[in-house]
């Protein structure tokens, strides 16, 4: 399969948000239209820009894995298909997620990042479902209880609650800025 893309962005060998965010900023550069290839060796890459696109409106073409690297491929939108990105509106900081691990309150985190960044350390207690795994998985969340939403950065675990709230859960709270920040327990 030859696959001709107008622009190259090279993002390998960098971690969640940066694939993302340079994608945001190279994808500007594009007429309507026209086909970026995204280079990345994050694992996590390829659900964050499948989720970005779909909230942006642009398209995602699919990824091609070559060795240790994903070529990920992105089709601009027209004015007309893009969307004003949307933030999810329920946030919780850490220091309130803290509060409330060291209290008895029956809370669920979910925690969107990649098991191997999980496998590192994590909020204990916290349920590990990556964000591309998110939408087989939805039964094994306990929509009952508050759930809080948790990725590295803020960016992965907003798109998961934007998904969970469309989806009908109710009482969905990003958490903000993550776990790159967190000072609290840890379980490894």
């Amino acid at each position: 399969m030859s696959i001709t893309a107008n622009e190259i962005l090279d993002a390998k060998g960098l971690a969640c948000p940066m694939p993302i965010v340079k994608t945001k900023k190279a994808i500007t550069n594009l007429e309507p239209g026209q086909v970026m290839e995204v280079q990345a060796t994050d694992k996590g890459s390829t659900a964050d820009i499948k989720a970005w696109a779909d909230s942006t409106g642009h398209q995602y073409l699919g990824t091609v894995e070559e060795g240790e690297v994903l070529k990920h491929y992105l089709r601009k939108a027209s004015d007309k298909e893009t969307k004003d990105e949307i933030k999810h509106k329920a946030v919780i900081d850490l220091q309130e997620l803290q509060d409330k691990t060291e209290s008895e309150a029956p809370l669920f985190i979910l925690d969107v990042r990649e098991p191997t960044e999980f496998a590192f350390g994590h909020i204990p207690g916290a349920v590990n479902i990556p964000l591309g795994e998110l939408e087989d998985r939805m039964d094994e969340i306990d929509e009952d209880k508050e759930l809080h939403i948790i990725c590295r950065t803020g960016n992965r675990s907003d798109l998961a609650a934007q998904k969970l709230t469309n989806k009908g859960y109710k009482n969905v709270k990003n958490v903000i800025p993550g776990m790159s920040e967190w000072n609290g327990s840890i379980e490894k």
